[in-house]
């Protein structure tokens, strides 16, 4: 049985005569009679009573006419959704996410690539950058954003964010309503930071950033989240280095001051594996190009 006997059955079905029929089926008469007679064949029962004065559909044609018009729609459905995935418009992406991306920018990229392609279902993980870096590795992540320099060779990369670091206090503290402060001044403070074995890239910064100032940070909180980092600032429990981004979760209780002294930016990149081969995927990249800030950012 092929879809060209279905087309031929249902628009005999539907003129219940040969010639109007082959007239709409663009062919001749004999093409059509052949290939009812194959299509009863495929079926094993007579679908037309024929004779010199008129066509009629038998019990089992009658039977047959729905199910013919439902093996039709559903090819043509399923033509159409291979054909929407090949132009990356429909489908699924699996997309990995540091914590601080909610307030870098991910949330307008997802909105503003699902409007365009609404058929598209995008499935979100937060993960910590090394955690992401596995699920690459295994093709369990189409896409990730992390923070991390430690890129391996067979994945692209976009520089989506680079901002600075910033000083997390209780809103009580007594330097909380400074316009700036030094890293010396919290020489002493109990430090809550994302922990090293979730985010070793940001542990070994905050380790350089405190050593480079003259003093070795008293580590007392290590957490998996950079909101949990802030939640517990927020209690009076400790002070923290987090991204700048962070001062949009507008936590209560936490207040942000800059530090005088210029550090080693902390930066977003978008990492995919180079070799993959999925048009959705790259219109996502595209997107993320098109939003990434700086927009310089460098893809390789």
């Amino acid at each position: 049985m092929e879809f060209r006997h279905l087309r031929y059955f249902l628009v005999l079905a539907e003129e219940l005569h040969f010639g109007r029929a082959a007239r709409r089926l663009s062919i001749s008469q004999p093409p059509l009679s052949l290939n009812i007679q194959q299509l009863e064949a495929s079926v094993g029962a007579r679908l037309f009573t024929r004779n010199s004065k008129q066509v009629a559909l038998t019990a089992a044609g009658q039977a047959f006419v729905p199910a013919a018009r439902a093996l039709l729609e559903q090819a043509a459905q399923a033509a159409s959704h291979a054909r929407d995935v090949g132009q990356g418009m429909a489908g699924s992406l699996a997309i990995g996410f540091a914590g601080t991306m909610l307030y870098s920018g991910l949330p307008k990229i997802l909105e503003r690539f699902q409007a365009r392609h609404p058929l598209l279902r995008l499935m979100l993980k937060e993960l910590s950058s090394s955690e992401q870096l596995m699920e690459l590795a295994q093709d369990r992540l189409d896409l990730g954003f992390v923070h991390t320099t430690r890129v391996p060779p067979e994945l692209s990369e976009i520089l989506v964010a680079r901002q600075a670091f910033v000083c997390c206090l209780p809103a009580g503290h007594a330097l909380a309503r400074k316009r700036t402060l030094s890293l010396p001044q919290l020489q002493g403070e109990p430090f809550a930071v994302v922990s090293r074995t979730v985010s070793p890239d940001y542990h070994e910064r905050i380790m350089a950033i405190c050593t480079e100032a003259g003093f070795y940070p008293e580590i007392r909180y290590e957490l998996r989240h950079w909101l949990s980092v802030v939640s517990l600032v927020s209690q009076g429990m400790g002070v923290a280095l987090v991204p700048a981004a962070l001062q949009q979760s507008a936590m209560a209780g936490a207040a942000f001051v800059p530090l005088q002294q210029a550090t080693t930016p902390y930066d977003t990149h978008c990492l995919w594996k180079t070799s993959r081969d999925n048009p959705a995927l790259a219109a996502f990249v595209s997107a993320v190009r098109a939003a990434s800030n700086p927009p310089r950012g460098n893809a390789r």
